[in-house]
């Protein structure tokens, strides 16, 4: 990955200058790494993705592993919500007869596996839940994400991030792509 700069990014109420990183020959990214941007940026983005939200009323919000997890635990605060789920990318010893989801993510090279915790599953069923995530590009770990709370019984009302990449998750994510409520957006730059 080569360094090309900076992008200038709205991210609800904030301005962020975010890395302009190649991925591959012919595409770049402005990378969000949200554990980098400080306490005080995810406070304020937290609070502005809840404000989001907060009318579709959720009883539970979901995030994935690991630039996901300070989103999930902010929303989940600003909603004044104790439970949230994590779907974790990390295959652990106490997750082997949960269920999976592969997933392919386009900074992340090669196929993963989402997982949802069996033991959180009964958190999700019948409720209402939201889902959280830093960046919707391609849509894949979103799709997976909702295949996952699916078969979980969950009835998800809304998703939420902080940034949409590009277009092309609209099409991956079909119906539900109106679902999606974001931040800011971010396009995809030519390398």
């Amino acid at each position: 990955m080569i360094d090309r700069g900076t992008h200038p990014t709205i991210i609800g109420s904030q301005t962020v200058h975010l890395p302009l990183v190649e991925l591959t020959e012919s595409i770049t990214v402005a990378l969000m790494i949200t554990v980098d941007l400080g306490v005080r940026f995810m406070d304020v983005a937290c609070r502005d993705l809840a404000d989001e939200v907060r009318a579709l009323a959720p009883d539970v919000i979901v995030s994935v592993a690991t630039m996901g997890i300070p989103i999930g635990l902010g929303v989940s605060r600003e909603l004044h919500l104790d439970d949230y789920v994590i779907l974790q990318k990390q295959p652990k010893y106490h997750l082997r007869d949960s269920m999976r989801e592969p997933v392919e993510s386009i900074t992340t090279q090669g196929e993963q596996q989402l997982i949802l915790d069996e033991r959180r599953e009964p958190l999700l069923r019948g409720r209402r839940v939201v889902l959280v995530d830093d960046v919707i590009s391609t849509g894949a770990s979103t799709m997976a994400a909702l295949r996952l709370l699916d078969r979980a019984g969950a009835e998800v009302v809304g998703i939420g991030a902080f940034l949409t990449e590009s277009d092309e998750w609209r099409e991956t994510l079909g119906d539900r792509a109106s679902l999606v409520r974001a931040l800011g957006h971010i396009p995809l730059f030519e390398s």
